[in-house]
């Protein structure tokens, strides 16, 4: 990266992407291999997961059709019902392996990234080999993150069904119109407490990569990294998500649903879904790690590149040794 810290924290939304394409292009070769081993597998796994879904869902859907307008106790009738049960077993299952390797190269995929832009933002040296041998040393710590965030976000949306529940007794017994203006304040409350949850996550993955924290105290620090960089964190997350979601929306009207094309016309959709959609992944953990750094600006913390250099090197030489906090985090600069 080109700028002193002291002028990151000026960038906005479409500067962050800018120089996310910037260090993209400059490291083109280290980044298609991590795309092609880790980003690539991640995001083929996101679509076959759509398609396979569908099949099963679809599938059982239909036996379930099948099941209401059969007599019960006939050998069709229990037929139909054990191959309901079996599909019901295989979705189950297909979904546990799904989010299994989810989790695994979605966790790979974000430390090979963030160590990279790190490595560019120090100038040191870069090859694939130290990338990927740095990537099994990184992971555990994000997954220490991850599992937290997994139970903030649990209990959160334990406690809007709870929520919910209330209103919607509301709504029989006592008032419809009253408690249906609480399920909209509640919708509206629960989506943004939801994008909000996700951004400190996000941001919590590269603080525990870069710093010395993990877990609830990574999430603690993305939480106060993002005050006063909110709105630019809000517009960035809901652009990389909005498209996102469109080209997986794209993916399930053309391909999964696409069968007027023609078997060669899916296959061709599928494979442009899948460029474009590796491009976006991509670019969404470039950027997640440089707002890390114009948050760290921001708030006037400045990271010591030699400093950060050598903890980037801690990690190739052997034992993870975290950075002091001294070092990445209380570095105050004049503005």
């Amino acid at each position: 990266m080109d700028l002193e810290q002291e002028e990151m924290q000026f960038l906005g939304v479409f500067d962050i992407l800018k120089e996310a394409y910037k260090i993209i292009l400059t490291c083109r070769k280290i980044f298609s291999q991590i795309t092609l081993t880790l980003i690539f597998p991640l995001s083929l796994l996101i679509l076959i997961h759509i398609e396979v879904s569908d099949i099963l869902f679809r599938n059982i859907i239909h036996n379930q059709v099948d099941l209401v307008d059969t007599q019960v106790g006939t050998p069709k009738y229990n037929t139909l019902s054990r191959h309901i049960s079996s599909e019901w077993t295989y979705l189950w299952l297909f979904k546990g392996l799904y989010f299994t390797f989810l989790l695994i190269f979605s966790l790979l995929s974000t430390s090979a990234v963030v160590y990279t832009v790190a490595s560019v933002y120090t100038a040191r040296e870069l090859s694939f080999k130290k990338v990927i041998s740095v990537v099994p040393k990184v992971w555990k710590r994000l997954m220490i993150t991850f599992l937290w965030t997994f139970l903030a976000f649990f209990l959160y949306n334990f406690l809007a069904l709870i929520i919910l529940f209330i209103f919607a007794v509301i709504m029989v017994e006592y008032s419809f119109q009253s408690g249906l203006v609480m399920l909209v304040v509640w919708g509206l409350l629960y989506v943004v407490g939801n994008i909000y949850m996700s951004l400190i996550w996000q941001l919590a993955s590269v603080v525990s990569v870069l710093e010395e924290v993990r877990g609830i105290q990574a999430m603690k620090k993305s939480k106060a990294l993002i005050k006063g960089k909110m709105w630019t964190s809000i517009f960035l997350f809901g652009i990389l998500t909005v498209f996102s979601f469109l080209f997986q929306f794209t993916f399930q009207k053309l391909v999964v649903h696409g069968w007027s094309f023609g078997l060669f016309g899916r296959a061709a959709y599928g494979v442009v879904c899948l460029l474009v959609f590796v491009v976006l992944m991509l670019l969404g953990l470039v950027t997640q790690t440089i707002l890390y750094f114009v948050c760290k600006s921001y708030h006037h913390e400045n990271i010591d590149k030699s400093a950060l250099s050598n903890h980037l090197e801690v990690y190739l030489l052997g034992e993870y040794v975290p950075l002091k906090t001294k070092d990445v985090q209380l570095q105050h600069f004049e503005v």
